[in-house]
């Protein structure tokens, strides 16, 4: 009798279960009931990746962020697919800026990253900007003269972070550049970049924009050089009191 009535609820339970269907499988929601989550490594929607990953440091939309804002097209242009792709992936040595694919010990795919820096240049970028000029380089490989860094920067830069680039022009205006907890924190690249394409929310103009001069490759290489030449080997030892 024992026997019979196992075997019955047995039955009565495979049968109950057939009629279920698959989607009723435990763990797996019933179809309406609720949304199947896609695995983290499986979106591939740009804004998605781009407000979980980028916005937090370049500011929704690309802007008014505390780093560089990408919404920028001269930036776009200037540091070009492959760099965008390179700098996403494996970050900036020495700066705030991590690697985000998992060979660097990020959260994304190599497919991931392609789809943010690519969703970067179709939704902000326009390669009209440069307007036929030539850009200067994204790094440059020309010799450096700190020297005549400093001269370009007094003729070209000197109206606004004045003549020795502590700010000092104006009141209100642009702070020190040559501060050494700001140089302690911004690479020769970041530098050369923010000389080449300004900062559009902030109001700087870009290498173009100096009044009847534009910068030259040159010119930018020799005055990030006198920038960096204001760097100290070890920041962090003018916190330290003496003994």
């Amino acid at each position: 009798m024992k026997v019979r009535l196992l075997a019955s609820l047995a039955l009565t339970s495979a049968f109950a279960f057939a009629n279920a269907g698959c989607d009723s499988a435990p763990g797996k929601p019933k179809p309406g009931l609720a949304k199947e989550q896609i695995r983290p490594d499986q979106v591939t929607d740009f804004n998605t990746l781009y407000s979980q990953n980028c916005a937090a440091c370049h500011g929704n939309y690309g802007k008014n962020g505390a780093a560089i804002s990408l919404a920028n097209p001269l930036y776009l242009a200037f540091a070009g697919a492959q760099n965008l792709q390179r700098v996403t992936a494996n970050g900036v040595p020495g700066t705030m800026m991590p690697g985000f694919q998992k060979s660097a010990g990020g959260m994304l795919t190599e497919q991931q990253i392609t789809v943010i820096t690519q969703g970067m240049i179709q939704a902000w970028g326009n390669s009209s900007v440069v307007g036929g000029q030539s850009l200067p380089s994204y790094t440059s490989s020309a010799a450096a003269d700190p020297a005549q860094g400093q001269k370009a920067f007094g003729l070209y830069c000197a109206r606004c972070h004045g003549a020795d680039a502590t700010g000092s022009s104006g009141k209100g205006g642009p702070g020190s550049i040559v501060d050494l907890a700001y140089l302690s924190l911004i690479s020769d690249q970041g530098l050369r970049t923010i000389a080449v394409v300004g900062k559009p929310d902030e109001s700087m103009p870009d290498y173009r924009s100096h009044p009847g001069h534009v910068l030259t490759d040159q010119e930018i290489t020799d005055i990030v050089a006198w920038l960096a030449s204001h760097r100290t080997p070890a920041p962090g030892q003018i916190y330290r009191q003496n003994p």
